[in-house]
């Protein structure tokens, strides 16, 4: 099977390394993106998100003719989706980005074309969109009516890459592939194994959307099991990063580190996707994220406690990506604790290395972006909450001086 033009629907945190990579391999690769700044920038050759190694890349692969971004779908041989599919109202899974994209590149689907959605869905996404594809193009057959005979071929294979390793784990991880039929699996597949070194591994496109969702899951609930037992140690005057280095001499025991809560667009996200379809059966996941959601505000509680003795209104947060050394803020229960202080009347101000403008839920708020160079500094004692362990909290004498509220490990083994 040859793919010589390829399109990546979406240039996010997962599309844009995903075209950059396949555009590496020097395949001809068209970007799509709703938002002209984006297509601007990368057609500059230049990156809006902030991932290693994603800037040369681009750079490499604009100059040399092999990615260009566009705001309108074009003719390609295969259709990869990668746009957003957050959830709405009480946790029900919101696809009407997958459905907007379905229907802007049906105008230019052919036979012989393959669609893959890669975006994490819930169990029968898949099949949906290969609904909304077939009635725009009624012209044109699909799996579900023609199975192996189809002129276009549907499969899902979700993404599972860790953001500030992204590029490494597109080429070096295993890819689920689940097809709606066989030959639409075959013809995935081929296309993956242009840039995955790592197997590709076949099965059914339900199996697929759940073994993302089940992955995530099982992070989530562990993650609340370390989070609820720092609840619990708080509360009984026990260092919790102690006891999880004492359990964790155990050889069959590995606990996770707790945290001010779970963030990011998958673990905070798809375990919702399970519960939704599964409301009965699902009690242990939902339990778990509860837990994590809970978190934050367990955290504000500890932070304004702590103010409240030094009898101040100003609260210093170190951190507000989801997850260490990244510039996502989607889902981070750093962002949620600021605004939460805010809400109450603290005067808030930010170290985060890596932004260099504040979102506007932040802007908005009166939250003040500063330098750490500012906070270390500062004489006066401080009330100063590690949120984020990013590799730029180096902790310093100058630093160590005032109180750290550590919730994030930052802390852990350095007395």
């Amino acid at each position: 099977m040859q793919f010589e033009t390829i399109s990546v629907i979406g240039l996010g945190y997962i599309g844009l390394p995903t075209a950059a990579v396949i555009a590496s391999r020097r395949k001809q690769v068209i970007g799509v993106d709703v938002n002209q700044y984006t297509v601007d920038t990368i057609n500059e050759g230049q990156v809006h998100i902030v991932e290693p190694e994603l800037d040369i890349i681009v750079q490499a692969v604009v100059t040399e003719g092999f990615l260009r971004a566009t705001t309108m779908p074009e003719p390609a041989d295969a259709f990869l989706i990668a746009v957003p599919t957050p959830f709405k109202g009480d946790h029900e899974p919101d696809l009407s980005y997958v459905e907007s994209a379905s229907k802007s590149i049906a105008l230019v689907l052919k036979k012989g074309d393959l669609v893959i959605l890669e975006s994490t869905s819930p169990v029968g996404a898949t099949e949906q969109m290969a609904e909304w594809l077939a009635d725009a193009r009624p012209d044109l057959t699909f799996p579900k009516s023609h199975g192996e005979e189809s002129d276009i071929r549907v499969a899902h294979c979700p993404e599972r890459v860790l953001p500030g390793h992204v590029i490494r784990e597109l080429v070096e991880n295993d890819r689920v592939i689940g097809g709606m039929t066989p030959k639409c699996s075959e013809s995935a597949a081929a296309l993956y194994k242009i840039f995955v070194e790592a197997e590709c591994v076949i099965t059914t496109v339900r199996t697929a959307e759940m073994a993302k969702l089940t992955e995530n899951s099982f992070r989530d609930v562990n993650i609340a099991f370390a989070n609820e037992l720092s609840i619990i140690c708080d509360k009984l005057d026990i260092d919790v990063w102690e006891l999880i280095r004492l359990a964790n001499r155990h050889p069959r025991v590995n606990i996770l580190q707790p945290g001010p809560g779970v963030g990011g667009h998958c673990i905070a996200v798809d375990p919702w996707f399970i519960v939704n379809k599964t409301p009965d059966e699902a009690k242990l996941i939902r339990s778990a994220r509860e837990v994590n959601d809970k978190k934050p505000n367990v955290v504000v509680d500890a932070i304004i406690a702590h103010a409240q003795k030094l009898k101040t209104k100003q609260i210093i947060c170190l951190g507000a990506a989801f997850k260490p050394d990244i510039d996502d803020l989607r889902e981070s229960p750093a962002l949620k604790i600021i605004l939460k202080l805010v809400s109450m009347g603290y005067i808030v101000k930010l170290v985060e290395p890596n932004i260099d403008t504040l979102p506007e839920s932040l802007d908005a708020s009166g939250c003040q972006l500063v330098p750490l160079k500012a906070v270390i500094e500062e004489r006066e004692e401080q009330v100063i909450s590690i949120l984020v362990a990013h590799k730029e909290f180096e902790i310093s004498e100058e630093l160590r001086r005032h109180k750290l509220l550590d919730f994030c490990g930052a802390l852990a083994g350095t007395y």
